[in-house]
């Protein structure tokens, strides 16, 4: 029998482990459900070893966790989680956008505003799913300009669960304008008002997240 390579396990890895975290935050999969490797590598007709390393990845996300050493389940977002996702967000992605006002260069501007476009498209279809990826790569695209290597790296491991926050809002076309208008604060060329935008527009979320999802302020 053939080994694997080890690219072919990191690509089998990563298609087990972005088909299930599209299922945990489009809610196919609830908190409590319980995964096991053996029904996971059945289904998706590979060995353990992927499905394993998948689960791994999305323990470090923070969708999954691990009750027992044999019993994994989808993780139940608590208000801690999600307060301290904002913190992490307040401090990380306002210094991004502030590198990537300072680096952005008219393409970059132009790539930033068709993403912008493909956000409106999908706002527009009222697709949940389709909403929160097209808003997710927006964020990601911010980072990208901020052309920060650690920045990103640390941002990374965040995006899905900023996918599922994304997707809890309840007013997509508010958080379309918002998005909008720290396109402009970008495009001005204003680091520090790009920045005192992208601090206001994660603290607003916050209070927002925080009313829908626990009914409470975020104070």
């Amino acid at each position: 029998m053939i080994n694997p390579s080890s690219s072919t396990w990191t690509r089998l890895r990563d298609e087990v482990c972005e088909e299930l975290r599209d299922r945990i935050i489009a809610g196919r999969l609830r908190p409590g459900h319980r995964l096991l490797e053996r029904d996971l590598a059945e289904e998706f007709e590979t060995s353990r070893v992927p499905v394993r390393e998948a689960i791994q990845v999305l323990t470090l996300e923070g969708f999954v966790e691990a009750l027992s050493p044999r019993r994994i389940v989808v993780k139940q977002v608590s208000r801690r989680d999600v307060e301290e996702l904002f913190s992490v967000r307040e401090a990380l992605e306002v210094q991004a956008t502030r590198e990537a006002t300072r680096r952005a260069r008219p393409r970059d501007l132009r790539e930033l505003e068709r993403l912008l476009g493909q956000a409106q498209r999908a706002t527009l279809s009222g697709k949940p799913e389709t909403i929160s990826r097209a808003n997710a790569a927006f964020h990601r695209h911010i980072v990208t300009l901020a052309d920060n290597r650690l920045l990103a790296s640390l941002l990374q491991p965040l995006e899905g669960r900023l996918r599922w926050l994304f997707q809890q809002i309840n007013d997509p076309g508010q958080l379309l304008d918002e998005h909008r208008e720290l396109y402009e604060a970008i495009a001005s060329g204003d680091p520090e008002a790009a920045a005192t935008f992208a601090l206001g527009h994660v603290r607003r979320y916050r209070e927002i997240a925080m009313r829908l999802l626990y009914g409470e302020s975020a104070e």
